[in-house]
């Protein structure tokens, strides 16, 4: 049988961490930043974990 391939594009939006969780950048950082508060550009740092139903959709396109 021929193996599944990963959807190349949700392999490079989401990580899976050892325990399973599904991580995601926050969305709205990358432009039109000067009109955005900084309270704002600083709470949208880091990465966010992902909700359960939207994580199994995630999973099921990286094949895990």
């Amino acid at each position: 049988m021929p193996k599944n391939k990963t959807h190349s594009g949700t392999s490079k939006r989401f990580k899976i961490t050892g325990s399973g969780k599904v991580l995601h950048e926050r969305a709205g950082k990358r432009h039109l930043l000067e009109r955005k508060p900084s309270t704002k550009t600083r709470a949208l740092t880091g990465t966010a974990e992902l909700a359960p139903a939207d994580a199994k959709k995630v999973k099921k396109l990286l094949g895990k």
